[in-house]
């Protein structure tokens, strides 16, 4: 069974950083892409970053510059260190897993940026 499990989510400053962790357990095949989405409060869900097998990485306009996605490809972990944080960024931030016809989500980390 797939676990997709977030962490590193907290309360911090504008201007600050933070690094969310996300970590898959269990056998997943043909990995797409692994990225973060996020949902403000009262928004839709909306992709923050993207990592493709290959290597690539696409990133929402609004967090180009700050954030930074990373995976470590031994352990089916990825990251996301965002620096500059601003209180647009708070949200619900979840991991999500694209393999074959499969997707697998976590079940969220709260990041909030005061002002």
């Amino acid at each position: 069974q797939v676990q997709v499990v977030e962490s590193g989510g907290g309360l911090v400053q504008a201007g600050e950083s933070l690094t969310l962790s996300c970590a898959a357990s269990g056998t997943i095949f043909r990995i797409n892409s692994m990225g973060w989405y996020r949902q403000p409060p009262g928004k839709q869900r909306e992709l923050v970053a993207g990592l493709t097998s290959g290597g690539n990485a696409n990133y929402a306009d609004s967090v180009k510059g700050r954030f930074t996605i990373s995976r470590d490809n031994g352990k089916n972990t990825i990251y996301l260190q965002m620096n500059s944080l601003k209180p647009e960024d708070t949200a619900v931030y979840y991991c999500n897993i694209k393999a074959g016809r499969l997707e697998y989500w976590g079940q969220g980390t709260q990041v909030t940026v005061s002002s």
